[in-house]
């Protein structure tokens, strides 16, 4: 939807953004208005009459006639309107969105609402089909089939995550239930269930990776229901001497000790501490899973540069992109997109001392026919002491967003805006091929040259901005992947790499290859540093190797170097190399 269609509809443009408290102020200023001018003049004819045909949506409700209208809302509301809202988007519709649904007044503001809501959520907004909606209620059809138990698919909690986060990835089912062996992190031992489902996701966007979310038909009525409990399956819980944990069985623990008033009753055992430090993010997990999820764009205006290519009103508004590879399994690989954006380039507005720049970024990748398998929309937030803003334009703010891919070829798009100056706006375009890691052939990720790489704690390990495995890498980034990354003398150069299919010997079960480590002046061609290391050092029984290292750049003299990281595996005779220009200032 164009802004000149906006301008038609300020009541829904207003809804949209600010919800209803917008509304009411922007309500509100249009009521004094007149109330105020007819005060300071003298009562005429005139006057009367103004007052008398003044629109009534523009005169400020008192308390009786406002509850009198949003009872006429609540009748007028037409039975398509009241089940698109309850049933059709339930679990999809924002707190906000759906106050924002409940002040309009009339079915024609309706109708656009709706449309603007299904675009909002659109992985692609100027395409006519809405592949969003399209499989939303191809979900609400798999839910009311697969699902119901005595009330529709959809209302059941089954029914809600699979509406709201699609299939998942696996599903561990046991639909009679019966004996059980517990995993040790439950207890071990074995017991009586219930029967119980457990889906996995290996991704969920905005809540994070490997989520296992479990159902309990606990009534044995096929209604089963979302728990964070994963004692509440047992069906012996509260039978005495059944179903004993490992610990209980031992002799060590009693069963009376597993009801204590925590989050849940599985009882003592070998991992009962990790159990007990997770049960916070066990409840901030329930928490997202209830929440709607993130809405694809919020800033349709600039979702809009991704597919329309509009013509730029303002200055363009920089930034450099890098992309990475990463193996996850056989068919995924990691795409980690590192944005670059410069202090100097961004408007900033100082109050209290602060100087504060935002920057909205959209993105989407898709496709060689143009279909789009990920979108994403984040703001950026850059603040600086104001009085030490001009010693800072020369620093930069990174984004980094992760996507698991299958290989192939996709197209990257990425727009950014300036959110203190709306017609500075930046795009970026590129293709992508992402690798096959074909386990007969050895390869390697992506050679990441970093200015911080360090260990993160198991906590976070998998999760977060940078965090690649167990290690958070903050990549340099320059204006085109062939521009060497910068650094300076009183910085370490940190260099990181996966190696992966190396071969095992077939006696020994180890691996066996020369890793060789090279910094060579780029002018001179003169080996500045020429370093060996045993594969089994590392690690023996592995076909895949992460390689870790960080040299101090205080030794080396202002000029242009590469590194170059060479993998000989005497097991499968095969070799393969990685390089980076890097310039030190």
């Amino acid at each position: 939807m164009s802004r000149n269609r906006f301008s038609l509809c300020p009541a829904i443009l207003i809804a949209m953004l600010a919800g209803t408290g917008g509304v009411a102020v922007h309500a509100q200023d249009q009521a004094q208005s007149p109330v105020q001018d007819s005060a300071q003049s003298a009562p005429d004819n005139s006057t009367q009459s103004s007052q008398d045909n003044q629109d009534p949506l523009k005169r400020k409700l008192s308390d009786k006639e406002r509850f009198k209208q949003q009872k006429e809302l609540k009748q007028e509301l037409g039975t398509a309107y009241r089940k698109w809202l309850d049933e059709d988007v339930r679990w999809i519709i924002t707190d906000q969105e759906k106050k924002a649904f409940l002040s309009l007044s009339n079915d024609e503001e309706r109708d656009a609402f709706i449309e603007q809501f299904w675009r909002r959520r659109n992985p692609n907004p100027d395409s006519p089909e809405n592949e969003f909606r399209e499989e939303h209620y191809r979900r609400i059809a798999y839910a009311n089939e697969h699902f119901a138990a005595g009330k529709p698919g959809w209302m059941t909690d089954r029914g809600h995550i699979y509406i709201a986060f699609g299939p998942p990835d696996s599903t561990d089912s046991h639909p009679s239930g019966g004996n059980y062996e517990r995993p040790i992190e439950e207890g071990g031992g074995e017991t009586s269930t219930f029967p119980f489902e457990t889906w996995h996701y290996r991704y969920l966007e905005g809540i994070g990776e490997n989520i296992d979310i479990e159902f309990v038909d606990s009534c044995m009525c096929g209604d089963y229901h979302m728990t964070i409990d994963r004692s509440e399956k047992d069906a012996l819980l509260h039978v005495p001497n059944a179903g004993e944990t490992l610990y209980e069985q031992m002799g060590m623990a009693k069963k009376a000790d597993r009801f204590k008033g925590g989050l849940e009753d599985l009882g003592p055992g070998p991992d009962s501490s990790t159990n007990q430090s997770k049960e916070f993010d066990r409840m901030e997990l329930f928490a997202k899973l209830e929440a709607p999820p993130e809405i694809k764009f919020k800033d349709m205006d600039l979702a809009e540069f991704l597919s329309s290519h509009k013509v730029l009103n303002g200055p363009f508004f920089p930034f450099e992109v890098r992309t990475d590879f990463v193996k996850v399994t056989d068919d995924t690989v990691l795409v980690p997109i590192t944005l670059q954006i410069k202090n100097r380039d961004i408007t900033f507005n100082t109050k209290d001392g602060v100087a504060k720049g935002d920057v909205s970024i959209v993105g989407r990748i898709s496709t060689i026919t143009d279909r789009v398998v990920q979108s994403f929309e984040d703001p950026v937030e850059v603040e600086e002491p104001a009085e030490l803003l001009p010693r800072t334009l020369n620093n930069a703010s990174l984004y980094w967003k992760a996507f698991p891919l299958r290989p192939g070829r996709y197209r990257i798009d990425i727009a950014i805006k300036d959110v203190n100056n709306p017609d500075h706006v930046g795009v970026w375009a590129q293709a992508i091929t992402v690798p096959r890691y074909d386990e007969d052939h050895l390869a390697a990720s992506s050679l990441i040259l970093a200015d911080k790489m360090e260990r993160v704690p198991s906590k976070e390990i998998g999760a977060g901005n940078f965090i690649i495995g167990n290690t958070y890498v903050r990549p340099r980034v320059t204006t085109n992947p062939a521009a060497p990354a910068v650094f300076h003398q009183n910085q370490n150069l940190n260099f990181w790499m996966q190696v992966y299919n190396l071969g095992l010997d077939e006696k020994s079960k180890e691996n066996n290859a020369r890793i060789t480590y090279e910094i060579l002046n780029a002018d001179t061609n003169k080996m500045i540093l020429d370093a060996q290391e045993d594969s089994k050092k590392l690690s023996a029984s592995s076909d895949q190797l992460t390689l870790e290292k960080t040299l101090p750049l205080a030794s080396l003299v202002p000029g242009k170097y590469i590194v170059k990281i060479s993998v000989n595996d005497d097991v499968t005779r095969q070799q393969i190399a990685e390089s980076a220009p890097f310039t030190i200032e």
